[in-house]
């Protein structure tokens, strides 16, 4: 019965003690829990997956870990922000722009507006013979001409002819002056001089080749032939653009109509010259309304003998409206802005003063000309990225940021594109599978070589053929990220770094698979263990894993996840 006793003692003494060491402990961690969740302002991560942000405790969406608060990082920045280096900022060629309420306390009505060629100025210079191109002397667009410069030789049979025709109405123009008269204005309506018609007479040698000479001074804004095209009588050649003085061209939405008029004095800025304001008036206003984005065209005229004003150049306009308004409308350029599916997101600069960036969701109203509306997500005096979105992104990705790869899984929208554009992108997705089979084997020579062989082709797709406005402007936010990211693996030899880049790569190499589409399927797949358990896609042509994110080590982790047809 003692023995009874004396269990039972020990038992009560071990249950109070337990009692002591960890009920009471357990007490204090749950004050200290509620008391970090009633911190505001905090916010929640996973150990193991850092993109994964959460206002409030909780179990991570990917493994089901407990959520951890997330700290400041060392260099004071909050855990969604990362910080780019003056070089990569100006490699990617990142524009910010401080937005604003388009209407102000003091009346003042702000707009977007666009650089443009001012049409009155621009030219086409033609050809006035048929004939095939033996020599062109303009390399690019961009170069300078001046009135009188010869542009190009041309072989023409035409001329040829006539020049005969010429010598032979030469030897009987006593006899038959009107003839002769006739042929030689048949060769001046084909813009040759009277030297030229004398020199042909006094030689009596035939020239095969003509040249064609500047009739305007200019830019050329275009070349429409190459040399050894053949062109016809009247025929364009090239577009000469100019630029002496420019365009400025602002949307005006429906119900700002009636605080506009011609002569109305205007301020102008832009993010190229951002201490300057530029004066001049508005001369004017579409009278027909885009019935698509209720806005019309107000236009004003600038000075550009210097040259500081480029076509495409995004600029700011601020008129004193003569109507009170009361409305008060924020917009951001279009080029601000990345679509994951139904969302849209920006970045913005929280400090001015320095090189540091976060990802922000934004409602988007309507669109008008090359800006849309926000209803939810910036407010003004804001500064957010108009130019190397795309870039901004793929440096969050690589730095374990919040990014629109990693915020959304829902593709982008797609467009329908020419045979030749999918024929060119196709090239690259051939050289990008050669990479991505070097990378399976765990070949970073190779692998570097084919980075190399896929930044040519992707230099070598043509954004020209893309005529929807939208998809050029998606492949032209593509491109500085897809080639930076892979410009980085053709740097390097450390196969783990190059799967770094190539993880970026792959991630908007698939949104151009999806956009624009290639002549076959392909497999997107997924390994939920690269990158340090953060997870990585890339593109394959067969159905079975083979992965480039551990070669060897793990081949055969991961899944496809979606199958791409061909668009």
């Amino acid at each position: 019965m003692k023995k009874y006793i004396i269990y039972i003692v020990i038992l009560i003494a071990g249950v109070f003690l337990g009692w002591l060491l960890f009920g009471g402990g357990s007490s204090k961690s749950e004050a200290a829990h509620d008391h970090t969740t009633a911190e505001k302002g905090k916010m929640w991560t996973c150990s193991m997956h850092p993109q994964i942000m959460q206002p409030e405790p909780g179990d991570c969406p990917i493994c089901g870990m407990d959520l951890i608060p997330a700290e400041v990082g060392a260099e004071g920045l909050a855990v969604n922000q990362f910080k780019l280096t003056k070089n990569a900022l100006a490699l990617a060629n990142v524009q910010t722009t401080v937005i604003g309420n388009a209407i102000s306390a003091d009346n003042t009505i702000t707009l977007s507006g666009k650089i443009a060629e001012n049409e009155k100025s621009n030219a086409v210079q033609v050809s006035y013979f048929a004939g095939r191109i033996e020599r062109l002397n303009v390399n690019f667009t961009g170069e300078e001409i001046r009135k009188g410069q010869l542009l190009a030789t041309v072989y023409s049979p035409e001329l040829v002819k006539a020049q005969q025709e010429l010598l032979t109405a030469a030897s009987v123009k006593e006899n038959q002056p009107a003839l002769y008269k006739a042929v030689r204005n048949k060769l001046k309506l084909w813009k040759l001089s009277e030297n030229q018609i004398n020199q042909i007479e006094k030689t009596g040698k035939v020239k095969e080749n003509f040249p064609v000479y500047a009739t305007v001074s200019g830019t050329v804004s275009e070349k429409l032939v190459e040399q050894g095209d053949y062109v016809s009588q009247g025929q364009a050649l090239l577009k000469i653009a100019n630029l002496s003085s420019v365009w400025a061209n602002f949307d005006v939405y429906e119900n700002q109509i009636s605080n506009f008029k011609v002569g109305q004095n205007i301020s102008i800025t832009t993010n190229a010259y951002p201490n300057e304001t530029f004066k001049a008036k508005v001369s004017f206003i579409d009278p027909v309304l885009n019935q698509e984005t209720r806005t019309v065209t107000m236009r004003a005229v600038l000075n550009n003998n210097k040259g500081r004003f480029k076509p495409a150049m995004f600029v700011t306009g601020k008129v004193e409206a003569t109507e009170k308004q009361t409305e008060q409308q924020l917009s951001i350029p279009a080029t601000a802005v990345l679509w994951t599916g139904k969302r849209s997101v920006v970045y913005i600069k929280p400090d001015a003063s320095k090189p540091v960036f976060e990802m922000r969701e934004v409602v988007l109203g309507r669109r008008a000309g090359e800006s849309y509306l926000v209803e939810k997500g910036l407010k003004s005096g804001e500064e957010i990225v108009t130019n190397g979105v795309f870039t901004i992104d793929a440096s969050a990705q690589l730095q374990g940021k919040k990014s629109m790869m990693n915020h959304t899984k829902e593709i982008m929208e797609s467009f329908s594109t020419s045979k030749k554009f999918k024929e060119q992108l196709q090239k690259a997705y051939e050289a990008y599978i050669v990479l991505k089979d070097a990378l399976v084997k765990t070949d970073a020579n190779a692998a570097k070589i084919s980075a190399g062989n896929l930044q040519k082709a992707l230099t070598s797709v043509d954004m020209k053929l893309l005529t929807n406005e939208e998809a050029h402007k998606q492949w032209l936010q593509l491109v500085p990220a897809l080639k930076s990211s892979n410009a980085e693996i053709v740097k390097i030899t450390d196969v783990s770094a190059q799967r770094k880049y190539f993880k970026v790569l792959s991630e908007h190499f698939i949104i151009a698979v999806q956009s624009f589409g290639i002549n076959e399927v392909t497999y997107k797949q997924y390994c939920p263990m690269a990158d340090s358990d953060k997870g990585a896609y890339w593109l394959s042509k067969e159905k079975q894993v083979l992965n480039p994110y551990f070669g060897e080590g793990m081949l055969k982790c991961g899944e496809v996840k979606e199958i791409i047809t061909n668009n």
